[in-house]
């Protein structure tokens, strides 16, 4: 499953690239770069897929995602309404690991980068109390100019270094880059994101994959570490978790409209993917919510 390689534009005065995304459609797609990325989400909701690695993005998520790695925003479709209220706000900026210089990172002053470099090779999601300074940072190198616009990335990664860091791709995801299937992860992660709420037989969604439906299985698991059935329950999690956050509906319609058929299996992989029960996942984030108010 080959995700497709991007080139990333930046202006020729300009030793990395920083931009402000205001609608969700930008590198839509399954795809790596040799660009570090750091992606602050201001305002943006959907699910993300890094390597291996399945989740929701919320507003005010901060991640970094090492050189090559695979991944994927996908916004949630309320984004891609006309004359939607709702509108995306994302800053990012991408940057070679070695753009300045060879010997930069080999001082001994820089080797807390060093160390964020080699963690973001399976993407870290940025936590604690530093990660709004951190989206500070970045946002303001969007108006900046010169040798201070080098000053915040490095002042941003050093922090990233002092920061509560979550690991999001498993330890032993790789990717294979000769692989010519330059659409087919993309095929298969659009498919599975629009017909995750009823049963995927293996033939459809082989066919979707242009693979015999024999092989799907062997293949699907070779690439991604996990079972097809595994990547479904991910995303159907994913969902569950969105809509428990809302709070606009009740748990057993959430069940349901996640597209579990019953109680039993809901509760299972729930818990089996988050480390509690829906009921004390959105206990906890309410708690959040009042305390932040």
């Amino acid at each position: 499953m080959k995700p497709q390689l991007l080139k990333i534009p930046k202006q020729p005065l300009s030793s990395f690239s920083v931009r402000q995304d205001t609608v969700p459609y930008i590198n839509n797609k399954w795809h790596y770069h040799i660009e570090a990325e750091l992606i602050y989400f201001k305002k943006g909701n959907g699910t993300q897929f890094i390597g291996d690695h399945i989740q929701n993005f919320n507003d005010g998520d901060l991640i970094l995602v090492g050189s090559n790695l695979p991944h994927y925003w996908r916004f949630d479709t309320m984004y891609f309404k006309n004359n939607s209220e709702v509108h995306a706000d994302v800053t990012v900026a991408h940057f070679r690991e070695d753009f300045w210089g060879d010997e930069f990172l080999n001082l001994p002053e820089n080797k807390t980068i060093r160390s964020v470099f080699e963690k973001a090779k399976r993407g870290i999601s940025i936590q604690g109390d530093t990660k709004e300074e951190i989206a500070d940072l970045l946002e303001k190198m969007l108006t900046t100019e010169g040798s201070r616009r080098l000053m915040l990335l490095m002042e941003a990664l050093t922090l990233i270094s002092e920061s509560q860091i979550v690991p999001l791709a498993s330890i032993g995801f790789d990717h294979d880059h000769k692989e010519a299937e330059n659409d087919r992860i993309n095929a298969i992660y659009e498919f599975t994101m629009a017909n995750f709420r009823r049963h995927i037989p293996t033939e459809e969604i082989a066919a979707i994959a242009n693979i015999s439906p024999h092989s799907f299985c062997r293949y699907f698991k070779s690439r991604t570490r996990k079972t097809y059935s595994q990547f479904i329950n991910e995303i159907k999690v994913g969902h569950i978790c969105k809509l428990l956050i809302e709070d606009k509906i009740s748990i057993k319609q959430i069940c349901f409209e996640s597209g579990f058929r019953n109680f039993a299996s809901f509760h299972k992989y729930f818990k089996q993917v988050t480390g509690k029960t829906p009921l004390q996942y959105q206990k906890k984030f309410l708690e959040k919510k009042e305390k932040a108010a």
